[in-house]
């Protein structure tokens, strides 16, 4: 079992670690003097690390390939606000030394509560040809098995063991509150789009050892896997209407949205336009969440890059939680009282120039609250935000209409 994750990298900044990783990406490289250096990218179960080996580099190029397990030396610091490990020594690692659970991260959430979850929608299905379809699937160990263990994505989200199933029935749940709202959607439908949208991902990623494309689906796409698996599946459900069979096509090869993201065709009916919106915003919003846990230690709300967003990324808890300790700090200043003038100028309690109250046998001045006399009591008056500090200051400089002007009226 790995002690040094790449999630440790804070607790271990400036010092020397010694663990255990799979190279992700490896290639060689030219420093400005000609010399060679390694250029790698790390990776655990927890995320991964830009890597560089400058020196005693022969000996360390023929010792290792992309997609190994080695174990490292190195020193943990930053560079431009982001991790890095700088190695001093490497090796390939033995197949006895290798726990393949230390590699690849995972949903954190229940693997077979999410498949019920799954499972209780499709029983939900009004359709009968929709559910019997959709039924041929799940009836398929095999496939059961890889669409509970599959990532979503290599890099760009839901990029973990059970990810693909995490991200299925976070659209099931999102589609089938949306679909309540336009009654022009045929739910089934969606949903059965969902389900399909991306099961071609269980032969088009490899997740052994680190999430890789596979040789069939670099030269065909899950799209294409996609549509061969539903035809097979189709072949089992005698009868299956051929206008149901290409509403369901179309969902697939239309998801991406666009023809720039890989969409053969445009989403041309509600629920494909429906599948694309939700998928890219159930994407987009894994993508954003963790960024933020990856960098939970960075002080800054901003986070770095996002390249599948193509922007930084502001984190408003942190915004939020930054601006109320700054709105602490905010000197809140003590209202003062203030003594309402006649038009002339006079004190509005006192009369011509003999200094007496005016008072016609019954107080009509409302007598002031008292001044605080202790520390404690000014501060209780005192005001943990801005805005409230801002409101007592213009109350303390309010005007009293005065008594002889409440007499003219």
């Amino acid at each position: 079992m790995k002690e040094f994750y790449i999630s440790d990298c804070a607790r271990m900044e400036n010092q020397t670690i010694t663990s255990l990783f799979v190279v992700a990406l490896k290639q060689v490289k030219s420093k400005k003097s000609g010399e060679l250096y390694l250029s790698l990218l790390l990776a655990d179960r927890s995320g991964q690390v830009q890597a560089n080996m400058w020196d005693n580099v022969a000996d360390a190029i023929s010792g290792f390939e992309q997609d190994d397990f080695v174990k490292v030396k190195g020193v943990v610091h930053k560079y431009n606000g982001r991790w890095q490990l700088t190695v001093h020594k490497m090796r390939k690692l033995g197949e006895s030394e290798i726990d393949y659970s230390d590699y690849l991260a995972k949903t954190s959430k229940d693997i077979e509560q999410l498949w019920q979850t799954l499972c209780n929608f499709v029983e939900s299905f009004q359709n009968p040809w929709l559910k019997s379809l959709i039924k041929e699937f799940i009836a398929d160990e095999a496939l059961v098995a890889a669409y509970k263990t599959a990532p979503a994505a290599k890099t760009l989200h839901h990029a973990f063991v059970g990810g693909l199933l995490d991200h299925v029935v976070s659209l099931f749940t999102v589609c089938d509150l949306a679909a309540r709202n336009y009654p022009q959607v045929n739910r089934d439908l969606l949903l059965s789009g969902v389900f399909l949208h991306d099961i071609g991902k269980l032969h088009e990623l490899t997740y052994q050892r680190s999430i890789a494309y596979t040789t069939k689906g670099q030269l065909l796409g899950h799209m294409i896997i996609e549509l061969e698996m539903l035809h097979e599946k189709i072949a089992r459900v005698p009868g299956f209407p051929e206008e149901l069979k290409v509403l369901l096509e179309h969902l697939i090869i239309s998801h991406h949205g666009e023809y720039e993201f890989g969409s053969p065709k445009l989403p041309m009916f509600p629920e494909a336009l429906m599948l694309h919106y939700m998928d890219d915003l159930d994407s987009k919003m894994e993508s954003m969440r963790a960024q933020f846990e990856r960098e939970a230690e960075f002080d800054s709300p901003w986070t770095s890059y996002n390249p599948s967003l193509a922007r930084p990324l502001l984190n408003p808890k942190k915004f939020l939680e930054k601006g109320l300790v700054n709105s602490r700090l905010v000197e809140v200043p003590k209202p003062v009282a203030a003594v309402a003038t006649n038009p002339a100028g006079v004190p509005s309690n006192a009369s011509g120039n003999s200094g007496e109250e005016i008072n016609d046998g019954a107080s009509n001045v409302e007598e002031a609250e008292p001044v605080a006399t202790s520390a404690g009591e000014a501060h209780e008056k005192q005001s943990t935000s801005p805005l409230e500090a801002l409101q007592r200051k213009f109350e303390s400089h309010k005007v009293t209409p005065s008594l002889a002007a409440d007499k003219v009226r």
